[in-house]
């Protein structure tokens, strides 16, 4: 027989348990942002590992909007339902810390820039895979009703499992509802992939064609878009006058740096997210929805 209280010094203690007793949290961090720290949890109903996202809401006391931001983006991501969007599984507000705490599903590999940088290698096949599966995402977005602009897409929140090379887009916490209008009008997200009518303040669901753009350039170089400028400052001045970024230059396949410019010209000239899918460009690639079936879909 083991000696009394062995068991517990194997296993790891949860530092806090969800409401419903579902949930518990370890200490460690899978990664944090300038709004939210991000856990590694246990769901102890499915025994699976999932992801703890706990934002300090007392950090943003003077902001009542933002929180009513970080409000509907849960509520919004907890009602979604669609394989490359990240699942949310639970959402409540722990009023005695005065925390907003969701549970998300966890990929394995992490986000893609990181993956992309551990993994210098990659085909032009496994590039379009991945990027089918982004547009599969954001064409369910753009088709929701309401329709759902994601304002903030970027390498870093676009997450992967890399053992069956399936992609998810997550951090939907600058999305925009925007109906029937598919406009909006506020001035949202990260400079080195912003559309240049995002600057504006007057855009649609496009602006996500965009940062998909410059996505498939840092897929490609491994380059963060404009990194030559040393402010958001410059960045705005090039976006806005056409300038594109230089790491343009350093696409060599034809085929691949068309497609970039497709999804990268002026607004009106953008295709939709279901135009890009029907691509000549995808069209060596099967079914995408073979991707998600396992290793030997790749």
């Amino acid at each position: 027989m083991p000696a009394a209280g062995a068991d517990d010094r194997d296993t790891e203690s949860f530092v806090e348990i969800d409401p419903t007793g579902r949930f518990g949290r370890y200490s460690d961090l899978l990664g944090h942002g300038s709004v939210k720290k991000v856990y590694r949890a246990f769901d102890q109903e499915e025994g699976i590992e999932v992801a703890w996202n706990q934002v300090r809401l007392a950090n943003f006391g003077d902001d009542p909007s933002f929180i009513g931001r970080l409000f509907s983006e849960v509520k919004l991501l907890s009602t979604l339902k669609n394989k490359y969007i990240l699942v949310c599984h639970s959402v409540w507000t722990d009023n005695q810390h005065n925390n907003l705490n969701f549970i998300t599903e966890v990929c394995t590999s992490g986000n893609l820039r990181n993956y992309r940088k551990k993994h210098r290698h990659v085909s032009t096949k496994a590039l379009k895979k991945w990027s089918k599966q982004i547009l599969e995402g954001l064409d369910y977005l753009h088709t929701h009703e309401p329709c759902i602009i994601h304002r903030d897409l970027n390498c870093s929140n676009i997450f992967i499992n890399g053992n069956v090379g399936q992609i998810k887009i997550g951090d939907l916490g600058l999305a925009a509802i925007v109906g029937k209008s598919h406009t909006a009008h506020s001035l949202i997200g990260t400079p080195e992939y912003m559309a240049p009518e995002l600057y504006e303040e007057d855009y649609t669901e496009m602006v996500d064609i965009y940062s998909f753009g410059m996505c498939l350039l840092e897929m490609v170089t491994m380059e963060i878009p404009y990194s030559e400028c040393d402010s958001i400052a410059k960045i705005y001045k090039k976006v806005t006058t056409g300038v594109k970024p230089r790491a343009m230059n350093k696409v060599s396949d034809p085929e691949l740096k068309a497609f970039i410019e497709k999804c990268i010209a002026q607004p009106r000239a953008r295709p939709s997210a279901s135009d890009l899918l029907r691509d000549p460009f995808f069209s060596d690639l099967e079914d995408i929805d073979q991707t998600a079936s396992g290793p030997a879909a790749l």
